[in-house]
C-alpha cells in the first residue's frame, strides 16, 4: 500500500496487477474445462459413431443392390451364403460371389468394427463384419444348410425378412479369432430363440457384444448377430439390417429378442432348419 497526500487528505491505494490470477481463480478454470469435457466428449463420441453408423448403411445397401442384381441374373436364386458342395479351401462364400457386381472390397465390412479385412474367401470368412442370412446356405447334406437354392419367392414378406446383418469379426491375427463367422448369422443355432406361435420369427443370437469371444461352444452353434452401434451393454445397442425388398433399417438387440413384441421379423423365412 502507498499513501497520496491530495490536499490535507491521504488516500489509501492498493497496488494490484490484474492480469494474475489466483489459485482459486484457476482452480475453478480447470473446473469449468473439466465439466464442459465430460458434457462434449461423449457427444463428439456419438457424433463419430453415428457417422460410422451411416457408412455401414450404406454399404449395406449397396450389397443389397448386388444381391437383387444376382437374383435378376440367376432366375431369382438367392446367393448362398456358403457352397458346401464345394471342398475348402476352394468353397465359394457370397462375398466373393457378389464382388465382381459391386467392385470394392470395403462394401463388404462395417466401419464401426475393428481389424477388419476383406473375406475373399472361406479361408478369411471369420474377417467378416457383415453376415448373411444361412437360409440361404447350400448343402446337399443339410448339416448346416439347405440341399436347394432358395429363391426371391420363398420370401412371403420380403419388408420383414433380415438378409444382411452386423455380425463379430475376427481381427486379423488375433488370439482365438478361429471361432468367428462373420460372414454369416444363423437363426437355426441350437441356442437360438424359437417362437412357439410362428416359427419365421426365431431368432438368432444376438447382442451388443461379442458373443463368439470367450464362449465354449462350437463355431458352428454360434453364428451371432452383433449389436455393435451405440453398444450399451444390456442389448440397447443397434445392428443395421438390410430386408428381401432391399430397405435398410437399423434395430436394437432388445428389439430383436423381443420378436412379435419387437421388432416382428421373420428370420426363419423358409420355416424350417436343416436336418441332416
Amino acid at each position: 500500500m502507498r499513501l497520496v497526500r491530495s490536499g490535507s487528505t491521504k488516500h489509501a491505494i492498493t497496488s494490484r496487477n490484474s492480469a494474475a490470477f489466483t489459485l482459486i481463480e484457476l482452480l475453478v478454470v480447470i473446473a469449468i474445462i473439466a465439466i464442459l469435457a465430460a458434457i462434449l466428449f461423449p457427444v463428439f463420441a456419438q457424433a463419430r459413431e453415428r457417422a460410422r453408423q451411416a457408412s455401414c448403411l450404406s454399404n449395406m445397401r449397396q450389397l443389397s443392390l448386388a444381391f437383387l442384381m444376382y437374383a435378376q441374373d440367376y432366375d431369382e436364386a438367392l446367393v448362398p451364403t456358403v457352397n458346401y458342395a464345394v471342398a475348402p479351401p476352394a468353397r465359394p462364400i457370397w462375398s466373393a460371389v457378389l464382388q465382381p457386381y459391386v467392385k470394392n472390397e470395403g462394401i463388404f465390412n462395417c466401419p464401426s468394427a475393428s481389424g477388419v479385412a476383406y473375406p475373399k474367401d472361406w479361408d478369411n470368412r471369420k474377417f467378416a463384419s457383415i453376415g448373411l442370412n444361412a437360409q440361404t446356405a447350400f448343402d446337399p447334406a443339410s448339416a448346416e444348410g439347405f440341399p436347394s437354392v432358395v429363391s426371391l419367392a420363398a420370401m412371403e414378406e420380403s419388408s420383414r425378412t433380415p438378409l444382411f446383418a452386423d455380425t463379430p469379426n475376427a481381427a486379423p491375427g488375433a488370439p482365438g479369432s478361429d471361432k468367428h463367422r462373420g460372414f454369416v448369422f444363423d437363426p437355426c443355432v441350437p441356442d437360438s430363440v424359437v417362437n412357439v406361435t410362428d416359427v419365421r420369427l426365431s431368432t438368432p443370437l444376438v447382442a451388443d457384444r461379442d458373443l463368439v469371444e470367450g464362449d465354449p461352444r462350437p463355431a458352428g452353434q454360434l453364428k451371432p448377430i452383433y449389436a455393435r452401434h451405440f453398444k450399451t451393454g444390456n442389448n440397447g445397442g443397434q445392428t443395421t439390417l438390410v430386408f428381401g425388398d432391399g430397405h435398410v433399417r437399423s434395430y436394437s438387440a432388445s428389439s430383436i429378442l423381443a420378436q412379435e413384441k419387437g421388432a416382428n421379423l421373420f428370420w426363419r423365412f423358409r420355416g424350417v432348419c436343416p436336418t441332416p
